[in-house]
């Protein structure tokens, strides 16, 4: 494929983590390559290295050596503010713990990274109900996350993830605190996102949720093997 068509480019990079006196390496000499479209489930152990991978693509961390480019963009080169308005733009977050805020409805929830990128009320508003409606949500619009399911709650977060209109969804175990139903219902979304074009990330450490992806790469003592 060309080089426009990649959307995650890592190369070399590795994590070190110095605490007094003591270095942990999270990982080491990671190389990885995600075109436009691909749906990659990264897999491992606790303690493998996976929430340190994820933060780094997510770009909540940086590497201590080697590069990542972001759809084009070299974020190592970025500053804090830069990083927040390229993490805001071009990716779209689900957490195994939803990151719902409490007082807030479905619909207060999913607008949020709308208010960040400056999107006009009105605009967001009309966008975040036409979001929860296509996943089945629209009962539940001015519900808050105690009043809705987990699986609901979800589809909630996936909502929010998809409000900027990313190209990357990187979810970090989204079936994790879910029922057998409802982590189906959540992967057959992320399956028909992926369809419609969406880029999908999946950490996971359940391997009848990482055989669902195109693709599955394994971590080990912080090296990313194949499978």
């Amino acid at each position: 494929m060309k080089t426009k068509d990649i959307i995650i480019k890592i190369t070399d990079v590795s994590k070190v983590y110095d605490t007094s006196d003591i270095e942990t390496v999270a990982l080491k000499d990671i190389d990885l390559t995600v075109y436009k479209g691909d749906f990659v489930a990264i897999t491992g152990r606790s303690g493998s290295g996976k929430s340190t991978l994820m933060h780094i693509i997510g770009l909540l961390d940086l590497p201590t050596k080697g590069s990542y480019v972001l759809n084009g963009t070299d974020v190592s080169k970025l500053s804090e503010d830069e990083l927040a308005y390229q993490r805001n733009k071009e990716i779209g977050f689900v957490f195994q713990s939803f990151n719902l805020l409490p007082r807030l409805s479905a619909v207060e929830n999913v607008i949020l990274p709308a208010i960040y990128a400056g999107t006009n009320v009105k605009e967001r508003t009309q966008k975040a109900v036409e979001l929860l409606t296509e996943l089945g949500l629209e009962d539940h619009l001015n519900k808050r996350p105690n009043q809705m399911s987990g699986g609901q709650q979800q589809r909630v977060a996936i909502a929010r993830a998809l409000m900027n209109n990313p190209e990357l969804i990187l979810a970090d175990e989204p079936t994790g605190n879910l029922d057998t139903h409802s982590g189906d219902d959540v992967m057959n979304t992320l399956k028909a996102l992926n369809k419609d074009g969406k880029t999908i990330v999946l950490i996971t450490h359940e391997h009848d949720i990482a055989i669902q992806a195109k693709k599955i790469l394994h971590l080990e003592d912080g090296r990313l093997v194949s499978k």
